[in-house]
């Protein structure tokens, strides 16, 4: 028998009100696409330019309460981290092993941007890791590892990329971290859109535009991670020191808005009727559906297309072909008298 697979859309909530300033967003109001992300861009551009290294800036955004440093390459939320770093007491120095101190990850390689400035000190992209760990990571791509050649003391790995469309090495941090890294990647293809003009291709991105493959795992990392009280806190933090924000922290819709389909939003998603199972995930030739109601059905690509529109009986099986889709993911919207549902799925 085959095994059914439920997908719920993840809810993109925060554990508490952002301090947003009044009026910030206001010119990026009803947008989409690239005339959002342009106005956000607008937005958020022109940021106090900070001096490097960020080692003072460190003690306000990535402090944890107990004056231990947030390393995103050693800590393991929820569990007893395999060692922590006191701040500046541990800043590196040299190191020869793991463990030894903490430095600078420019998580979007600064070599991509030719270490220019503001790149090179703009703190939304930088964080505090392991110094071994980083020199791990190198200038690799992220992305997801099955069988990994090194792996740090938190899971973190480093091995050949298993996510459809890129098979050379990456690195996948911990699954507790990899919205956070989705939403610093959204925040500069955004922040320094249009201003790329000596930055490199590679891997994940021409310059600042993202990679399909690319922007298909970070919208999943940033749905199955969502925005976290650490990420809100350091939000602030650095809105303070650079008099601007991530956008995609305050409004996680964002990301969907431009790279996504933009009428996925958090209202919407609160809705859970009609209850649809959608099998097998991922698909290949063919995608089974079935939902609770009568619903009519509208399946989108991530460019906002629609792929498929058509009704659904209630408890029946109804088999859809999607062995001419492109690979990547695809939202299924749900529409019912008893009220919507948004659901996700892939195809490889």
């Amino acid at each position: 028998m085959k095994k059914v697979y439920t997908l719920l859309f993840l809810l993109l909530s925060l554990p508490c009100v952002a301090q947003i300033p009044p009026g910030y967003y206001n010119s990026a109001s009803g947008l989409q696409g690239t005339v959002l992300r342009s106005a956000l861009h607008t937005i958020i551009d022109g940021h106090n330019q900070q001096t490097y290294p960020l080692w003072t800036h460190f003690i306000a955004t990535d402090a944890k309460g107990n004056t231990k440093v947030w390393d995103i390459y050693s800590d393991k939320p929820g569990q007893t981290p395999p060692y922590e770093y006191s701040l500046v007491a541990n800043q590196c120095g040299n190191y020869s092993a793991e463990g030894d101190c903490y430095n600078h990850e420019h998580t979007w390689p600064s070599s991509y941007f030719n270490d220019e400035f503001p790149a090179r000190s703009d703190l939304f992209h930088i964080y505090p890791t392991d110094g071994w760990v980083n020199n791990k990571r190198s200038n690799y791509a992220y992305g997801v590892v099955s069988n990994p050649t090194y792996t740090s003391q938190n899971g973190s790995k480093l091995g050949p990329n298993t996510y459809p469309g890129y098979s050379g090495t990456v690195f996948e941090p911990l699954d507790s971290f990899k919205g956070d890294l989705a939403r610093s990647y959204f925040y500069m293809a955004t922040r320094y859109y249009t201003e790329d003009g000596t930055w490199n291709d590679w891997a994940m991105s021409n310059k600042t535009e993202l990679k399909q493959w690319a922007i298909n795992m970070l919208l999943e990392w940033h749905t199955n991670d969502p925005v976290s009280q650490k990420e809100l806190d350091r939000n602030e933090a650095v809105y303070t020191i650079q008099d601007n924000r991530n956008p995609f922290i305050d409004h996680p819709e964002y990301a969907y808005c431009i790279w996504g389909i933009c009428n996925t939003s958090v209202a919407e998603v609160l809705t859970t009727q009609p209850q649809v199972i959608l099998y097998p995930n991922p698909a290949s030739s063919s995608l089974h559906i079935r939902s609770t109601a009568a619903a009519t059905m509208d399946v989108y690509n991530m460019h906002g297309q629609i792929m498929y529109h058509g009704d659904t009986p209630p408890a029946e099986d109804m088999q859809l072909n999607i062995e001419q889709w492109p690979a990547g993911i695809y939202f299924l919207r749900a529409v019912s008298p008893a009220g919507q549902s948004t659901h996700r799925f892939s195809v490889n």
